[in-house]
């Protein structure tokens, strides 16, 4: 009797990557007046955090406000912020400070709140902390710091040309060293820009392939633009800081809304989720 040939597909040798989620929560500008479910205080954010966590994220990108709720990189209140997380979600969860500016803070004061809060991840825009070249050489020596002290640094740029200038800073001979994290910003919020997936080509065009990279997206294309990040390698965030909204425009009740649409579509493509132990080990890799 003829045996029956087997049907199953042979491993791939480019296997899928683990994708990690993040969340970033809030953002620097919506209020609870854009939608009541944005976390702000430490409990909330604390409370975000764990919903999210069970539902899949493996990353937390933080941003803390004032008391009118306004922006601030007040170190104390990373702290407050930070411990009130860590509390309700252990050690695992990746933790991640914002330098963004939003007009209020010049790259020294950007540079000082980091290294008053130490965090473990931190979060820097190109376009604020790399574009001077008067100011190269003393941002250059604060990430080095970063670098040997074993912070993750995740670089964050707008568009190609914001990319460029990174590869080029680390090219050799450059004042920048190490295999940079980036994450692509789809989208515009003070243009009102949703994302698309098809801004995820020129970028790509311009990033070194040996760099890691993860996407977010403006708008209720979001989960589209994230989907498209995935199957072409990238890690996603998503979250209220760039869109409140579900894919039919209605709004999404959270945060973990959110991170359950993602991971249930990664699911559906097949491809696998990160746990909050590989998105540690991305990150901090050396």
């Amino acid at each position: 009797m003829k045996p029956v040939e087997s049907t199953a597909w042979p491993s791939s040798e480019r296997a899928l990557k683990p994708v990690p989620i993040g969340v970033a929560p809030n953002g620097a500008r919506r209020t609870q007046r854009d939608h009541q479910a944005l976390p702000i205080t430490p409990d909330e954010l604390a409370a975000c955090a764990e919903a999210c966590v069970a539902a899949g994220a493996s990353w937390f990108h933080v941003h803390v406000r004032d008391d009118q709720g306004g922006h601030t990189l007040d170190p104390g209140r990373y702290r407050a912020a930070f411990a009130a997380i860590r509390q309700r979600v252990g050690t695992d969860l990746v933790l991640q400070m914002t330098t963004e500016a939003v007009g209020r803070y010049s790259p020294q004061e950007q540079m000082d709140a980091v290294d008053a809060v130490q965090p473990e991840a931190v979060s820097i825009a190109v376009r604020e902390l790399l574009a001077d070249e008067a100011l190269l050489p003393r941002v250059a020596a604060f990430l080095e710091g970063l670098r040997q002290a074993g912070t993750a640094v995740q670089f964050i740029v707008y568009d190609p040309a914001d990319l460029q200038r990174l590869v080029s800073l680390h090219a050799v001979g450059g004042p920048l060293r190490g295999c940079p994290e980036v994450l692509f910003v789809l989208g515009s919020y003070a243009s009102r820009r949703a994302g698309h997936p098809l801004d995820l080509l020129p970028m790509l065009g311009v990033l070194p392939p040996h760099w890691s990279w993860s996407a977010c997206a403006f708008g209720p294309t979001e989960l589209a633009c994230l989907s498209a990040a995935a199957t072409l390698g990238g890690g996603v965030r998503l979250g209220f800081e760039n869109n409140v909204h579900l894919p039919d425009g209605s709004p999404a009740p959270d945060n973990a809304v959110q991170v359950i649409r993602m991971a249930h579509t990664l699911d559906v493509m097949g491809i696998p989720r990160s746990s909050c132990r590989q998105t540690r080990e991305r990150f901090f890799r050396a």
